[in-house]
């Protein structure tokens, strides 16, 4: 039918213009499936109200992860509870966070912490940061000088680490993690603050600043949906194999007993 437009591949699908934007701190916040939509794979627990911000339990409901763009500043709260490894913990993220960043956060969550000590600087100096020692203060700076990782201790000796981007202008966000937090969750976040890899943005939702290069592209719908359903085939493929791992270990052998009355039999 003329005039109609497919969802599929094929010769009447229209393009649509998007732009590649380096660097990606600078990119804005994005669309927040990026994170839900992984999460979800994942087999997190939708908890949203209809209406309100997104909000997301883990499967252990351990950890929970709201997004509220309705409030001020706004953005996005992680929050783990306390447990037999680890003290409660947090993370806020501002509203302009891109998510691909976020996700470097929230896709460590879904999974298996690695048995390699985090590093969270690692990432950033193999992209050429800047780093620098001031007083407790240490701090890697980007490139281009508009992004940042700190490690800040207060004179009572409490660590807090601090990130953000923002440009000449002014705009940009903040990220700051309780000392509490689980060290490879920020060395994921740091790997994804430091990637050199441009995000993309449809058009009209491109940052207005003079410190980002960008590159138009035409995008086919099946083409975004097909990058956008990768990435969830590859969440529900890893949970499936770590659920499958986990019903396929070996059980401890029951107790041997005998019958009532008996004596039971000790090892």
């Amino acid at each position: 039918m003329r005039g109609k437009q497919r969802t599929g591949w094929g010769a009447d699908e229209q393009a649509q213009q998007h732009y590649l934007i380096q660097p990606r701190a600078l990119a804005g916040g994005g669309d927040v499936r990026h994170v839900s939509e992984f999460l979800r794979a994942s087999r997190w627990r939708e908890k949203s109200k209809a209406g309100g911000p997104l909000a997301m339990e883990s499967p252990d409901r351990a950890v929970r992860i709201t997004y509220d763009p309705y409030v001020l500043p706004g953005g996005w709260t992680v929050h783990g509870a306390a447990n037999g490894h680890n003290d409660e913990w947090w993370a806020h993220l501002g509203r302009q966070t891109p998510v691909e960043i976020v996700a470097g956060l929230t896709d460590a969550l879904t999974r298996p912490r690695s048995a390699h000590a985090p590093n969270i600087w690692a990432p950033l100096v193999e992209q050429n940061w800047h780093a620098r020692l001031e007083d407790k203060h240490y701090t890697a700076t980007s490139p281009d000088g508009s992004a940042w990782m700190q490690y800040h201790q207060s004179p009572d000796g409490e660590a807090m680490w601090w990130s953000g981007a923002k440009d000449k202008q002014g705009n940009g966000w903040t990220a700051q993690f309780a000392p509490s937090i689980p060290m490879h969750l920020v060395q994921a976040f740091s790997a994804e603050l430091a990637s050199p890899d441009p995000v993309m943005r449809p058009l009209g939702r491109v940052p207005l600043s003079a410190q980002i290069r960008t590159w138009s592209v035409s995008v086919l719908p099946s083409q975004l949906s097909a990058w956008q359903q990768a990435r969830i085939t590859a969440a529900r493929a890893a949970t499936w194999a770590r659920n499958s791992a986990r019903s396929t270990r070996p059980r401890t052998a029951a107790r041997p007993h005998t019958h009532a009355g008996g004596a039971r039999t000790h090892r």
